[in-house]
């Protein structure tokens, strides 16, 4: 497979064949993210997507599922998406599902018309950006949707059968602001009922835009302990049965300490609690960390006062 870039998808997704169908995020204006700043971004000829389909087809392949990559697939044209589906269902008509990353702006775009028929092609699982619940927050970080468009958008979404999995990240708030985010991402979640939820805890690079905010004080980035503690809320106030039968998938990441929780809701939520106040536990008794690095090399973590390291 010919990639260009940082391959980048839900941990749902490892075993899926990942076909590329662009490079780069369409939008790609998000202070925190740094995977698509350096790319050029443009969607890949269908010439270059089909030989892909080939290739894999004749050494033998036959996915089950398919992973549209890279960073928000489902934003491109309706009408290019089923040119793309069409060619995976002649190559592949066992083919179970296709999934890909999408924006609340990107299924603005289509109609309900459209939506419709991009299910009935075989799309089923759409990963959105959440990231928080708060609107202030949302807009500092220039996510592209309100809470309200969210609402609206995946209520769209859901009644063209389409599945809703939502990306969203602790400390997205900032210093001080995690447990108001998480009651408010709880009650977003228990209203718009999502299949999965992956959380990739803030981590970030001094690459990324927000860290120039950081820098001039703008932003106050939120301690690791502050994290799992506003995780802790959130899983502790997420309904059981938002997400219908087989329950809800949570998988959550922190990359720059050694923690990672993850399970099915309503089955696995105690020992998910148990294991997050065993880590906050453990943190509350150690200096605070703050989960960013600076170029080109890893760093130890910062103390909250910034001026020491």
């Amino acid at each position: 497979m010919e990639y260009e870039g940082q391959i980048c998808r839900a941990p749902m997704e490892r075993g899926s064949f990942m076909l590329p169908v662009m490079v780069g995020c369409s939008y790609n204006r998000c202070r925190f993210c740094t995977l698509f700043k350096h790319l050029e971004y443009r969607a890949l000829p269908l010439g270059q997507i089909e030989a892909e389909l080939v290739r894999v087809e004749k050494a033998g392949g036959k996915p089950g599922v398919i992973f549209l990559g890279d960073g928000n697939a489902f934003d491109l044209p309706a009408d290019r998406l089923f040119e793309i589906l069409g060619m995976i269902q002649k190559h592949f008509p066992d083919c179970r599902a296709i999934h890909m990353d999408a924006t609340v702006s990107g299924i603005a775009g289509k109609t309900d018309r459209e939506l419709k028929r991009l299910c009935d092609m075989g799309v089923r699982h759409l990963y959105l950006g959440i990231e928080g619940g708060l609107e202030d927050v949302l807009s500092f970080m220039e996510k592209d949707h309100s809470i309200e468009d969210a609402y609206g958008q995946i209520g769209r979404l859901k009644n063209a059968g389409l599945i809703y999995d939502a990306h969203i990240m602790t400390g997205v708030a900032g210093n001080g602001r995690g447990i108001e985010n998480a009651e408010r991402l709880a009650e977003f979640l228990n209203v718009t009922g999502p299949k999965r939820v992956i959380n990739f805890s803030m981590f970030l690079h001094r690459e990324a835009p927000l860290y120039r905010q950081i820098e001039n004080g703008a932003f106050l980035p939120a301690t690791e302990l502050e994290n799992l503690m506003e995780e802790r809320r959130l899983l502790e106030l997420l309904d059981p049965g938002i997400s219908g039968q087989g329950g809800l998938q949570y998988d959550g990441f922190h990359d720059y300490i050694e923690f990672r929780v993850k399970g099915t809701l309503p089955r696995d939520k105690g020992k998910m609690l148990i294991a997050l106040d065993q880590a906050i536990a453990r943190y509350e008794k150690e200096e605070p960390l703050v989960a960013y690095i600076e170029d080109p090399v890893w760093v130890p973590a910062v103390r909250r006062d910034r001026g020491q390291k």
